[in-house]
Parts: structure tokens; C-alpha cells; sequence
């Protein structure tokens, strides 16, 4: 009996922390990488780093509140199952709500950084549609993480916003490239779990037709973004790793899939990469 304590102890610990604290891995690169790449692109210096910093804790606290938040409206996997478990929900939800609360208040007074407010509906848009889809089913899950990571990289655009002092064409640029990130590996992802079993290149051509046509339809994208001048073409350089990556498991041996080590080698990879693109940005506005 006195064995299983320690695992009980360990159980419990692990479900109060997954109902206050964000369990998707992959969210947090989405929401970060978009933030450190937005505002490398705007340059910052002087009190716009300090304006960066505070929509980083806007942008945390707002992102840990949905945990606790789906918990109490009860539409989480995991519940409230006694009154501690609630008010642990509860504190958090004060705690989250007012860490953001004060970083986007302060920004609102001292930065007059209004357009946070069409950003940040913008964000509460894409999540409100997210929770629909993903009332709908297992077939709508996709959809559902794509429309969430719209809401997550509009970080780029934000800390852009706030180190360079203006919401214009090359916000909405940033935050594009850094949800065609994003979207890819979703896609990627997905079309590992769902062909985990599948050998042969004609088979992976079967089922990865629809990711095929994502990295086509993504490419077309980026080349009439490229020739509208809207985006350097070194930038294009950037993204040539991430569609590589993909149009190589078509060939490559088949092999075990480790999902936790493909999603931490698609989020280092992402980093690269968008290192890579808020360099090449940054020399083409200069």
C-alpha cells in the first residue's frame, strides 16, 4: 500500500496541473516563435523592448487562461471532480486574467496601443471557432488546430506592432508566414499519425494527396506574395527546409513514428526557420 502512495501523489499532481497549465506542447512554439519573430522584424530599442515584453506577458497570461477557463465551462477533456479541484480553477483563472489584465492595461495607457484590442478579437474569434470545431468530432480536429494556430501566431503581428509603432501590410505579412508555418506541420503531423502504417511511396502518395496539395497551394502563396514585392525572395529560402522535410518522408525508408521526438524536431526546425525568415525580412525593409 505505502508503494502506491508516491504514484497516487504523482497522479494527482499531474491532473491538477493539466487542468490549470496548457498541455498542447506544440501550441507554445506557435505562440512564441511568432512573438520573438515579430519583434525582430520591428526592430525594437528603448521602451518599445520594454512594450514587447509586457504583450509577452499578455499574450502568456491570455494563452495559460484557456486551460482553466475550458475546465470550469466544462467543454476540457478533463474536469472539476471535487470543490478543491474548483477552486484551484477558480485562483487560477483570477491569477491568468489578472497578470494579462495589468500588462494590457499598462500598454493601453502608456503605449496607447489600441490596435491590441482588433488583434486581440481577432484571437477570441479564431478560439471561439476552434471550440466549436472541436465540439463537432474527430473529424473536424484538424480544422480546429489549424483555426487555433491563426489566433496563436497573431503574436507576430502584435510584437511587430509594438516594436515598430504601426499595424500595417508587413504585420499581416509576418503573421501569414508564421501560420504557414504552423498549418504545415499540423498537416505533417497528421499525416504521420494517419500513415504510421503505410510502406510504400505510392501508398504515402494516396494518403498524403491533401498535404501534397497544402504545400502547392502554400508555395503559390509565397510566390505571388514574392512578386508583389510583399515579401523578399530570400525569405522564400527560409521556407525551402519545411517543404524539403515533407516531400522527403514520400521517399524516405519507413521507420517507427516517435511522436514526441517529431514534434520536438518540428518545433526546432521551426525555430530555424523562422529565424531565418526575420532576418531576411529585416534586411528587406531596411
Amino acid at each position: 500500500m505505502a508503494s502506491t502512495t508516491p504514484a497516487l501523489h504523482t497522479l494527482t499532481r499531474s491532473r491538477l496541473r493539466s487542468l490549470v497549465w496548457p498541455r498542447e506542447h506544440g501550441a507554445w512554439g506557435m505562440l512564441l516563435v511568432p512573438l520573438v519573430t515579430g519583434a525582430s522584424v520591428g526592430h525594437p530599442d528603448g521602451e518599445r523592448l520594454v512594450w514587447v515584453l509586457l504583450s509577452a506577458a499578455v499574450a502568456l497570461g491570455l494563452f495559460c487562461l484557456r486551460t482553466p477557463v475550458e475546465a470550469w465551462l466544462g467543454i476540457s477533456p478533463l474536469r472539476p471532480q471535487n470543490d478543491a479541484e474548483r477552486r484551484l480553477i477558480h485562483y487560477s483563472i483570477y491569477t491568468y486574467a489578472s497578470f494579462a489584465g495589468l500588462a494590457l492595461g499598462v500598454l493601453l495607457v502608456w503605449a496607447r496601443a489600441y490596435g491590441l484590442l482588433l488583434l486581440g478579437a481577432a484571437a477570441a474569434t479564431a478560439f471561439l471557432v476552434q471550440a466549436i470545431l472541436k465540439q463537432l468530432g474527430r473529424e473536424t480536429r484538424m480544422n480546429a488546430q489549424l483555426t487555433g494556430a491563426v489566433a496563436l501566431t497573431s503574436t507576430a503581428a502584435g510584437a511587430y506592432y509594438l516594436a515598430a509603432g504601426r499595424l500595417d501590410r508587413t504585420a499581416v505579412i509576418v503573421w501569414a508566414a508564421n501560420w504557414l508555418f504552423a498549418a504545415n506541420q499540423i498537416h505533417f503531423v497528421q499525416l504521420r499519425i494517419h500513415s504510421a502504417r503505410v510502406m510504400t511511396p505510392a501508398e504515402k502518395i494516396v494518403r498524403g494527396q491533401g498535404f501534397l496539395l497544402h504545400e502547392a497551394f502554400s508555395l503559390l502563396l509565397l510566390g505571388m506574395a514574392w512578386r508583389a514585392g510583399w515579401l523578399p525572395g530570400l525569405a522564400l529560402v527560409a521556407f525551402a527546409p519545411v517543404f524539403f522535410r515533407g516531400l522527403a518522408w514520400f521517399v524516405e525508408s519507413p521507420r517507427p513514428l516517435q511522436v514526441h521526438r517529431l514534434g520536438a524536431s518540428l518545433f526546432l526546425r521551426w525555430s530555424s526557420e523562422g529565424c531565418s525568415l526575420r532576418a531576411t525580412t529585416s534586411d528587406f525593409r531596411r
